[in-house]
């Protein structure tokens, strides 16, 4: 199991998900790095970048397209023009241990949702709106679902895969079909697969997503610190 001394991957989730486990999804020049189209818009750059490490940047991404720095601190010049600024937390699964396997990961009701799914699942998350999803996004990991007379009324999946660690995200239930325990059955399997492979859950929550912030530590998650989350537009 990951221990917290291995948490500083967390620092730069998206760089170093690009450069690890998610190298067959990035684009790269330079000292830039980013997702190709159609999985994620994240994008990231070194620490201290230089003026050039932002111009590679902006080739790769092109003029005038969205650049999505996730929680990077290091800000771009200033004629990138800013496109949102939304507050938030980063949370880590607490303690040594994880969810019993036994008692989540093998929820007779959660199904694993495969490319075969992904209409039901951009549908799902045009109605709930949890966050940045895309026809591909489904590649970054194991999504899982909950069914309800064969429509899918719930999903949950793996996202950012910083060394030892998997982002839990894309956690949605349809309006119809909250208040029945959905959201919680799908944490729970998705945390009890990823402590079974020896890695440890982690998550992003808007500050202002109370409900979210409940649930999240009421399953056993706490908060390694606060990031502020920001988008640009390339010149």
């Amino acid at each position: 199991m990951t221990g917290l001394r291995d948490a500083v991957a967390l620092d730069d989730p998206v760089g170093e998900s690009l450069r690890g486990h998610h190298a067959h999804l990035a684009r790269r020049l330079g000292g830039a790095v980013t997702y190709i189209p159609g999985v994620a818009t994240f994008s990231a750059v070194s620490d201290e970048p230089d003026p050039e490490a932002w111009a590679d940047l902006a080739k790769l991404l092109g003029p005038g397209e969205f650049a999505d720095m996730f929680s990077c601190p290091v800000m771009p010049p200033s004629h990138w023009e800013p496109v949102f600024v939304l507050e938030g937390r980063q949370m880590i699964w607490a303690g040594d241990s994880g969810p019993d396997p036994s008692r989540a990961e093998f929820d007779s009701g959660v199904v694993e949702l495969g490319v075969e799914s992904v209409p039901e699942m951009l549908d799902l998350v045009e109605r709930t709106r949890p966050g940045p999803f895309w026809p591909r996004t489904h590649e970054l990991g194991t999504y899982l679902g909950i069914r309800d007379g064969g429509r899918l009324v719930a999903m949950a999946g793996e996202r950012l895969r910083p060394p030892g660690w998997t982002e839990i995200s894309a956690v949605c239930t349809a309006p119809e079909a909250r208040g029945q325990g959905h959201a919680v059955r799908l944490l729970r399997a998705l945390a009890a697969r990823i402590v079974a492979r020896g890695e440890r859950p982690f998550l992003h929550v808007a500050e202002a997503n109370s409900g979210a912030l409940a649930l999240y530590e009421r399953l056993g998650f706490e908060t390694r610190k606060h990031v502020t989350f920001r988008g640009f537009r390339t010149p």
